[in-house]
């Protein structure tokens, strides 16, 4: 092994040649003139350089990334939570899916201030079609009414259609595309997460929930990202 804190100084070309393969060109052999046992590595000051604006974050776009991940946050959090409420049949059910159901509420308060009352209200609403749908999901395959929860579910992707366009009018940085894989990605993954908890598999309910919350995310990002581009005068501070 080779000793690096012995009390005898290496010469460089030596140091070198014991790390690396003995042929390759000496550092040193390009100048005589330079002492091997005197080579420096040079440093350079970056605390006075002008960064570009890109990187440069405010704090309002900083508080909007904030309130859109918090919201679409508790969106899956809460789904999650109603999901097991109803299928377990548990005493606070109707507790759980009240609070559920104020997260359309809290999504049309972040949206006013940009697209006003009736686009927002517009969102609300559709949003909450979208939760109420997936309880009659949940609630369909836990009686074993599989014609009840195929409809159900047909009406689910539609309403994620309709939530899509809504944004791709609203805003030219969303596109129905996008909003459109986005939502189905979300209801597949909360299907499967109803799925999981139906049938008693927690370790794979829980690696479900892992991959919706980080999608849930995405969403987030994606809709803090239309708006901030949107209204760029607004996210100078």
């Amino acid at each position: 092994m080779t000793n690096f804190y012995g009390s005898e100084p290496y010469g460089t070309d030596e140091l070198l040649e014991q790390i690396y393969d003995p042929n390759i060109y000496p550092v040193t052999e390009a100048d005589s003139g330079v002492d091997p046992n005197y080579i420096y590595a040079e440093y350079r000051s970056i605390d006075d350089m002008d960064y570009p604006d890109m990187f440069r974050v405010t704090e309002s776009e900083m508080a909007l990334r904030d309130t859109m991940r918090m919201l679409w946050e508790q969106h899956s959090v809460w789904t999650r939570l109603a999901i097991m409420s109803i299928v377990a049949g548990s005493p606070n059910e109707d507790l759980v899916v009240a609070r559920l159901l104020r997260n359309p509420k809290d999504f049309e308060e972040a949206l006013r201030p940009f697209y006003g009352d009736e686009v927002a209200a517009e969102f609300n609403k559709l949003l909450t079609s979208h939760l109420v749908i997936a309880s009659e999901i949940v609630k369909a395959s836990k009686a074993g009414n599989t014609n009840a929860a195929a409809d159900a579910e047909k009406r689910w992707y539609e309403n994620a259609d309709q939530i899509a366009e809504l944004l791709s009018k609203i805003n030219p940085y969303w596109y129905f595309e996008d909003w459109q894989a986005m939502l189905q990605e979300h209801l597949a993954l909360v299907k499967a997460q109803a799925v999981t908890i139906l049938t008693s598999d927690y370790e794979k309910g829980i690696s479900i929930y892992d991959d919706l919350e980080m999608q849930a995310l995405e969403m987030a990002d994606m809709m803090a990202e239309g708006i901030i581009e949107q209204f760029p005068e607004r996210f100078q501070d």
